[in-house]
């Protein structure tokens, strides 16, 4: 899919560098100095991240948390930092690749990883650029500590499926597996601006949380 660019996002983005990220790599290893209260806490990061909705509201409701958003489409961050204007020091975004993130974190520095509604590239063809095959769990495995965790919401079923047999062929164990997570949604559950609008819809969220065990 082809995105349109929005006018002005490359001067917008550039003009918060507290909150997006200029020059990531500066950072790995010591992400908590990114952040207004500079103290080492969790480190949470959403890959592919898109217009920000998730991050902004995880971060109000739990603010022991630091989270940092990747997102490869300038035209979708800027949307995401649009919404985070005001949650400046408490999250943070890097305009970038999901493939170089061992450049931005170092090892086992993230202690959780959410993958929300990433594009399913339903042709076979295209299975290597999902963001669940064993060439990217290879990059969170990495990156992840023992017992660090992966949370996955998607709208298609296909990935879904594809998903938990990467998560089980790459070494990681699964913790939760729903098909309909709206039918008996958890109270704590954050949604995203895509699970609203195929909520609405009528059609079923998936979501599994993996582990790497020790």
């Amino acid at each position: 899919m082809r995105l349109r660019k929005k006018p002005g996002a490359t001067d917008k983005i550039n003009a918060h560098p507290t909150i997006v990220i200029p020059q990531p790599e500066q950072y790995r290893g010591r992400w908590e100095e990114a952040f207004s209260d500079q103290t080492k806490k969790p480190l949470h990061v959403e890959f592919g991240t898109g217009k920000g909705q998730f991050l902004r509201d995880m971060s109000d409701i739990y603010p022991d948390v630091h989270y940092i958003g990747v997102e490869l489409y300038e035209s979708v961050l800027v949307t995401a930092l649009e919404k985070n204007i005001n949650h400046e020091g408490k999250v943070a975004f890097i305009l970038g690749n999901v493939a170089d993130a061992k450049d931005y974190f170092k090892e086992g520095e993230i202690d959780r990883i959410y993958l929300n509604f990433m594009d399913p590239w339903p042709k076979n063809r295209h299975a290597k650029r999902r963001l669940t095959h064993a060439n990217f769990l290879e990059i969170y495995k990495q990156l992840l500590p023992k017992d660090g965790e992966i949370h996955l919401k998607t709208d298609n079923e296909g990935l879904f499926e594809f998903s938990l047999q990467s998560f089980s062929e790459n070494g990681f164990q699964l913790k939760t597996v729903s098909v309909n997570l709206h039918r008996d949604e958890p109270e704590d559950n954050v949604r995203t601006e895509y699970e609203e609008k195929f909520s609405s819809k009528g059609q079923p969220i998936f979501r599994t949380e993996a582990y790497i065990p020790q």
